[in-house]
């Protein structure tokens, strides 16, 4: 087992103070954001230094019906071998759903989704990790996420089913204390009872990271401070077992680097203090663990096979989330419609940072556009596809009603959307819209 010691997530908005920051002994990138072949340069000064780099995915969806994408799991192994990386991390969700399973249209959340904890879920995410650690060069740790809605009819908690995952296929899991705490907001789960069931000596680290409660459901944000309910969590399991690694998260509203330092003392002070009333691991009881007997009775229930069975399942749910159909029957309509709305919101704010040109050209009306749009068009070719998309029924629809503003965005998408560039400075345009934004103000 690897010990990484206490870590940060790195993002580019805080790569020189992550660089200048004492006590850091690793760091973990998200990979999709990285490019092997021209990787950032601080990364590579942290590498020179003997930091370890972990690579953590957030679109393989392992816990979808389809089996893991090969071009997918080829790009998160260049990436753990091109920084010699110990070991590489995704998570125990589903990312899309649809397609030739369900003979329907695919459709793709652009988020992190609840697994049910059922047999047949189990039984597609243990092969599904099982393809994947055939295909990658280093092992796989799998990260429990947090949820706004709760799946009816699940046969397991949520420690039974990453117990019975990591015996099933030896995966080492990667524990998120926040999310188990917004878990136990959001669907009156106990961390602590969680945190009794798991296999201890299967975690790879630990994640940490703040949020925020508004009208009774938690926002697991990581973009506000780690709250004492978090760090209570991560006491209560640093006095079960010493975790191999822990990192803070911080992916938004980036504070100044001492205030980091301050989270990063907050959640060492965590640590002793569990570590200070610490058991044995061997006096924690799992007796609630399904028998393997159970198991094998269970398998074959049903007419369709598991991938079948929770493809349907899995795209009903996510229909209902992103095209307005109905909301299938046990699950909580006001949650389903909070969860729809933060869907909804994390698309406009990841194609405003990937295609940042289009709030520039719509000015204040872009974000009330985009969700307009979102409305009654699905996701289903990624956010830079989604980013055409948007532009393409904005002009469709006769806007941006300024006639520059609709010059602009007219050409922003031809020079995109077209098989090759129809000019190679959109850079220029940026600037000329952002002045002619801030002229008009």
């Amino acid at each position: 087992m690897v010990r990484l010691g206490t870590g940060i997530g790195w993002r580019p908005e805080i790569a020189d103070a992550v660089e200048r920051m004492p006590g850091i002994d690793w760091v973990e990138v998200v990979a999709e954001n990285v490019c092997p072949g021209h990787p950032p340069e601080s990364l590579l000064r942290l590498r020179g230094r003997g930091v370890t780099v972990v690579p953590h995915g957030v679109s393989l969806g392992l816990g979808g019906a389809e089996r893991p994408d090969e071009g997918r799991l080829a790009a998160l192994a260049e990436r753990a071998t091109a920084f010699g990386s110990p070991l590489v991390t995704e998570h125990i969700a589903f990312v899309r759903a649809g397609g030739a399973l369900t003979a329907s249209p695919p459709l793709e959340a652009g988020h992190l989704l609840p697994v049910p904890r059922t047999r047949d879920a189990l039984a597609v995410l243990c092969e599904n990790v099982r393809i994947a650690q055939d295909a990658l060069p280093v092992p796989l740790a799998v990260e429990n996420i947090a949820a706004l809605v709760s799946w009816p009819g699940e046969e397991m908690t949520e420690g039974q089913f990453l117990y019975e995952l990591a015996d099933r296929t030896g995966v080492r899991l990667l524990i998120d204390v926040a999310n188990l705490h917004t878990n136990h907001v959001n669907r009156g789960e106990d961390p602590a009872r969680a945190l009794a069931e798991l296999p201890l000596e299967a975690i790879a680290y630990v994640h940490v990271a703040g949020g925020f409660e508004r009208d009774g459901v938690w926002h697991d944000s990581h973009a506000h401070p780690v709250p004492q309910p978090v760090l209570d969590v991560l006491s209560d399991l640093a006095s079960r077992v010493s975790p191999p690694g822990v990192l803070l998260e911080r992916d938004e509203n980036f504070p100044e680097p001492a205030e980091l330092e301050r989270e990063l003392g907050a959640v060492r002070g965590a640590l002793e203090t569990g570590a200070g009333r610490r058991v044995r691991a061997e006096a924690v009881v799992r007796d609630h663990a399904p028998s393997r007997t159970a198991r094998a009775e269970a398998a074959g229930e049903g007419h369709e096979p598991p991938r079948q069975r929770l493809a349907l399942a899995q795209t009903a749910l996510l229909s209902a989330l992103v095209a307005g159909t109905p909301v299938p029957e046990g699950f909580d309509r006001a949650r389903l419609g909070v969860q729809a709305r933060v869907l909804a919101g994390k698309r406009a704010d990841v194609v405003a940072r990937i295609a940042p040109e289009l709030p520039v050209i719509l000015g204040s009306g872009y974000r009330a556009a985009f969700l307009a749009y979102a409305q009654g068009h699905p996701m289903t070719g990624g956010y830079r596809r989604d980013a055409l998309d948007f532009a393409e029924r904005t002009l469709l629809t006769g806007r941006p009603e300024e006639p520059a503003a609709r010059r602009e965005l007219r050409e922003w998408w031809l020079e995109r959307s077209g098989p090759r560039p129809r000019s190679r400075r959109p850079a220029v345009r940026l600037a000329r819209a952002t002045r002619r934004v801030l002229l008009r103000r």
